[in-house]
């Protein structure tokens, strides 16, 4: 099992109203995240595998597998295109 884990020195970042905000330090942008956004991101903050995003979005948010394993791939390329997941 791969563990994706966010690049702490790569990023800054809170949880406000259920979303989360943070601050890419290399790049100076300001991102935000939408509900499934912040649960995906508090489980990488701690360390995860792509299968336990998937079962997240699943269970939260009642979308099926297909959808969900879509959505965490497409979340996680962003991230590491903007260097915030730990190589």
């Amino acid at each position: 099992m791969t563990v994706l884990r966010l690049n702490a020195d790569a990023v800054s970042w809170r949880e406000v109203d259920g979303e989360v905000i943070a601050l890419g330090h290399e790049s100076s942008e300001y991102l935000a995240t939408n509900a499934s956004g912040a649960l995906l991101w508090k489980s990488l903050a701690e360390g995860t595998s792509r299968d336990a995003l998937v079962a997240l979005l699943v269970g939260d948010f009642e979308v099926d597998e297909t959808r969900a394993g879509a959505d965490v791939d497409a979340f996680l390329a962003s991230l590491a295109a903007q260097g915030l997941l730990a190589a």
